[in-house]
């Protein structure tokens, strides 16, 4: 049989692997489109290199444009994330809310950029609720114990007139008159939660107790950073007045005897109708802030706090951490430091706001444009507003 099959010549074994090169080209190019972009050594080195990243890079640092979580590297196109984290107060019961909210944030927000996630607790978290959580994000999630100091009520605070205070306002009907708890939960976000030391190595944080409407197409962190921002809210409103009868007394007091923490440039007209003798009662709606925790690490607002501790209105009263951090950030801040996250739609209890026009339309908004709370005869927005008219 051997003597029938002609013997191939060196011409016809160069003519067949020339057709086997060819053959082999145009499969690669058809099966892998980025094929077509190596047509040389110098393209495969480029992409050996590529997809074994330099261990010396600091993988603190994230893309804030990436297609999947294994992309961690910033790069010229694609500028690095802000040091920030996701702060979330939350209890155990807590779990059904916690979990709508951080998914609505992962969705809208978080799954394109992978910030941190910091939960703290009183009590520990159960493994159930650490389960439920950690299968919502790509990103680090840190579970904390806030120490017993700064969550329950100090010895020293007079304990029957604290009572009398919750009997007070149980009377009046007024929420959470009667609980202890809320109150250690406002003294806490009021001066404690950025001491926390899950919270040291971070500058910025987001609360996000809240529904998400919208796609939020930037960085808000990044934001608050490249213009000197120290403090974002998108809901004002008017303050309960029993629930705080003596703050304004004590802040009144603080700005006499501490006149230099008063920034020159500060929004007092956004707290106050008569140059600063009474409050109006205006305030950034706390469950939703983007905050610089330097900020409220600093001495002014260190001092600020201390002040309001010894007056043990945290509990005699019902003092609120949103009050408490909106009168300061209209002190001791310049008011072009505070920001209106107008494009940013949320819904916390009964109140929403909702952008308008084309924001709206480019967040790909869930909610009523017409069902916002930002004009609403309760609503502070107009007053802030009026600080740059």
């Amino acid at each position: 049989m051997s003597a029938l099959v002609p013997a191939m010549t060196p011409r016809r074994y160069i003519v067949l692997v020339v057709v086997l090169v060819i053959c082999l080209h145009y499969v690669l190019s058809v099966a892998f489109k980025s094929y077509g972009n190596i047509n040389s050594l110098s393209g495969l080195s480029f992409a050996a290199d590529a997809a074994t990243p330099d261990s010396t890079l600091d993988i603190d640092v994230y893309s804030t444009s990436h297609s999947s979580p294994d992309a961690l590297y910033s790069t010229p196109e694609q500028p690095a994330r802000a040091n920030a984290t996701f702060v979330f107060l939350c209890r155990n019961k807590d779990l059904p809310g916690v979990v709508t909210s951080m998914q609505a944030m992962e969705d809208r927000f978080n799954r394109k950029y992978n910030y941190p996630w910091v939960l703290l607790n009183e009590e520990p978290f159960t493994e159930e609720f650490k389960q439920r959580v950690s299968v919502l994000t790509n990103a680090p999630i840190s579970f904390g114990l806030i120490p017993k100091e700064h969550w329950v009520q100090p010895d020293w605070i007079d304990e029957s007139l604290a009572r009398k205070g919750r009997l007070s306002m149980m009377a009046q009907r007024i929420i959470y008159g009667g609980s202890v708890s809320y109150r250690n939960m406002c003294r806490f976000n009021s001066g404690f939660f950025f001491h926390h030391e899950l919270l040291q190595p971070y500058k910025y944080y987001w609360r996000p107790d809240v529904k998400f409407f919208c796609d939020i197409n930037y960085d808000p962190f990044v934001y608050m950073q490249e213009n000197d921002k120290v403090y974002g809210f998108t809901i004002s409103l008017y303050e309960w007045e029993p629930t705080i009868p003596s703050l304004w007394g004590a802040v009144k007091e603080f700005m006499a005897e501490y006149p230099q923490y008063v920034s020159p440039q500060n929004s007092m007209d956004f707290l106050s109708d008569n140059g600063g003798e009474n409050y109006n009662l205006c305030h950034y709606w706390s469950n939703f802030e983007i905050a610089d925790m330097d900020f409220w690490r600093g001495e002014a607002y260190q001092k600020f706090f201390e002040y309001l501790e010894s007056k043990g209105g945290f509990y005699y009263e019902r003092w609120g951490d949103a009050p408490v951090h909106s009168i300061a950030a209209s002190l001791f801040a310049r008011k072009d430091q505070v920001h209106f996250f107008r494009d940013i739609g949320y819904r916390h209890e009964q109140i929403q706001h909702c952008p308008v026009g084309n924001q709206w339309a480019e967040g790909r908004c869930a909610c009523d444009p017409n069902d916002t709370f930002d004009y609403h005869p309760n609503s502070c927005i107009r007053r802030f507003e009026s600080l740059f008219a």
